[in-house]
């Protein structure tokens, strides 16, 4: 890439990076995995600038997406459309260009592919041939979220989207009840308070942050106690990524969560599996967890 990458600001002062001119050389052979900006278009790597425009082809959902932020830094180099729709009838020959040694790079619409994006099977299959994979790391909306969240961020788990229907919704959050982390969902608005609502009932009234429109002019955030937002946030449009705060703030065990998450597992396990089960996630004893096991088994309060 040859222009300026950084055009002159609109008070005219001007500013340099990297000397300001990005020389646009080829990429390596193999499979490109690039992070774009989830919002502002200047959350953008130099790298990953270079990358774009020195590869063949750039994979991605959207192209008029794509397309935007290739504009906004002049790149011109051919998109193509892999999506959830054509990827099984596009993805053999993805896979020959890239034998042959071709630059190809993955993006996704927005942050960083393949977290809740198209792209895990042309992954598996470019591995299993032995093509070559270069990763461009950079925007990640679950990140940028538990960052600015103010819940706990020693330990998280991203669940990717929350399932539509209440039933399916409501057994996803009972799998992590007892969980000692804070969980992190995509929502869409539409659904955010039958969320809540879920939230509140599977959970209890724990802490809930709901991000919105992250990085850009609009930005916010949403905070409060889950009873507080199912009230309170009815107006909201958007994709959303959602945080639900750990059990507990405090190294105390929730043991009403843990018991109800030793009664799920022995319904399915053995004692011994259900405390090992219940261990792994909640970081507690097994041999505590198995004793505890036993006492519900015998109906012990």
């Amino acid at each position: 890439m040859s222009s300026q990458a950084f055009p002159e600001q609109p008070d005219g002062s001007t500013f340099t990076v990297a000397s300001v001119v990005i020389p646009a050389a080829p990429a390596s052979a193999g499979l490109h995995i690039t992070a774009t900006p989830i919002g502002n278009l200047e959350d953008i790597s130099l790298r990953a600038l270079k990358t774009l425009a020195g590869v063949d082809m750039i994979l991605c959902e959207d192209t008029r997406v794509t397309r935007r932020l290739l504009d906004r830094y002049r790149i011109r180099t051919p998109l193509k459309p892999y999506h959830d729709h054509n990827a099984e009838r596009v993805r053999p020959g993805i896979v020959e260009r890239l034998k042959q040694g071709t630059p190809i790079a993955l993006v996704s619409d927005a942050g960083t592919p393949l977290i809740s994006d198209p792209g895990y099977k042309l992954l598996r299959e470019v591995l299993k041939a032995g093509i070559s994979v270069h990763g461009l790391p950079g925007p990640s909306a679950p990140i940028m979220a538990l960052a600015q969240s103010g819940l706990p961020s020693d330990r998280f788990l991203f669940g990717g989207f929350l399932p539509q229907k209440k039933g399916a919704r409501c057994t996803i959050l009972r799998e992590f009840k007892a969980l000692n982390a804070t969980l992190i969902f995509f929502e869409s608005a539409r659904r955010v308070n039958g969320a809540l609502a879920d939230i509140l009932e599977t959970l209890g009234n724990r802490e809930v942050v709901i991000a919105r429109e992250l990085t850009k002019l609009h930005e916010e955030f949403i905070r409060g106690p889950a009873e507080d937002l199912v009230q309170s946030s009815g107006d909201l449009k958007g994709e959303l990524t959602l945080l639900i705060g750990p059990p507990r703030a405090s190294g105390e065990p929730d043991m009403a969560s843990v018991d109800d998450a030793l009664n799920d597992a022995l319904s399915r396990l053995p004692a011994g599996r259900a405390a090992s089960e219940v261990a792994k996630l909640t970081g507690m004893s097994r041999k505590l967890l198995y004793d505890r096991a036993l006492e519900l088994k015998n109906g012990s309060p």
